[in-house]
């Protein structure tokens, strides 16, 4: 789309990108928060060294750490270090916000993944992929 921000890849790449610092901060690693919001986003080469499927991959083996992480209750409570823009103070969050600021991103962010692929007349797609486990039946559509 000639006229959207960011392609598809972008923003998934996007949205993976900020599973890790999350993930990182949870896991007391300080991460540096980027200088500027573009940093937050693949550079147009990137998409030569990652190829959608590794991606998407990624955004994957992320999501269920995150997952794992939420699952732990008994953790959700502890407080983390939360680097900032330079100049700006390190704040600190507990691992409950932190994880409740990543689900509110990764739904604005899937949220124009899906209007781009309105725009394309590529939603709703056409059927929904399996993923997991396929005991637990557990049906996601996988931009």
């Amino acid at each position: 789309m000639p006229f959207a921000p960011h392609t598809i890849y972008e923003e998934l790449w996007h949205i993976a990108f900020w599973q890790q610092v999350t993930l990182n901060w949870v896991r007391g690693i300080e991460t540096p928060f980027p200088v500027e919001p573009a940093a937050g986003f693949p550079k147009k080469s990137d998409a030569n060294v990652e190829p959608w499927d590794q991606l998407r991959q990624r955004f994957l083996d992320s999501l269920k750490q995150v997952a794992a992480i939420s699952d732990d209750e008994a953790g959700h409570d502890k407080q983390v270090r939360c680097p900032s823009r330079p100049g700006n103070p390190v704040r600190i969050m507990t691992v409950r916000e932190q994880l409740e600021s990543l689900a509110a991103h990764n739904a604005y962010h899937f949220g124009r993944i899906v209007l781009l692929r309105q725009l394309r007349q590529a939603w709703p797609p056409p059927s929904e992929v399996l993923v997991g486990n396929p005991q637990e039946h557990a049906h996601v559509t996988v931009c």
